[in-house]
Formats: structure tokens, sequence, C-alpha cells
């Protein structure tokens, strides 16, 4: 009988097949997030509201890219690409004289 995936392995492997956008979701979520704060704050004229959002979303953004060379690294090394990737080439073609 086959397991059901539980919700951090699904989340998991969307994050692992789209990495780039997992990344753009993580930095626009940074910088609403930031700007959100930022103006509940007294005090601050918009343009350091902005500068700060901007910042706190580059350092998220820093760390997600991180995070998805930490996966990518992990994939390579236990060969999860190759299987991944092998049903598209298919080693008899290759072997043709």
């Amino acid at each position: 009988m086959a397991e059901s995936k539980s919700k951090v392995d699904s989340l998991r492997e969307w994050v692992v097949e789209h990495k780039l956008r997992s990344v753009g979701c993580l930095w626009l979520s940074g910088i609403v997030g930031s700007i959100a704060y930022n103006w509940s704050q007294p005090g601050m004229k918009t343009s350091v509201r902005i500068i700060h959002a901007r910042l706190h979303a580059q350092a998220l953004t820093l760390a997600a890219l991180a995070g998805a060379a930490v996966v990518e690294y992990y994939d390579h090394k236990t060969g999860a690409k190759h299987d991944k990737y092998a049903k598209y080439f298919p080693i008899e073609n290759f072997n043709k004289d």
C-alpha cells in the first residue's frame, strides 16, 4: 500500500521543483511584510520605510537562494536529480552505432 505524503513532504517537493518561484514569493512577502511593519512605526520618513523594506527583502532573498543552493547540492549528492531526468534521456538512444 502506498503511503500518502505529508504536507511538509509535498511542500518540499514543490519547492524543489519551483526554486526560483519560491524565492520570488519569499521576496514579495518580505517586501509586503516589511512595509506593513515599517508603516506601524511612527516618526519614520516614507523613503526610509521603503529602503528598510528593500533591505529586509534582500536579506530574505539571499537566505532563500542559499537554501535553494543547499537543496540543489543535496539533490546532486543523493542522485535524486539523476533519477528525475533519466527518463528524458534513455541510454539506449546514445549507444547506437
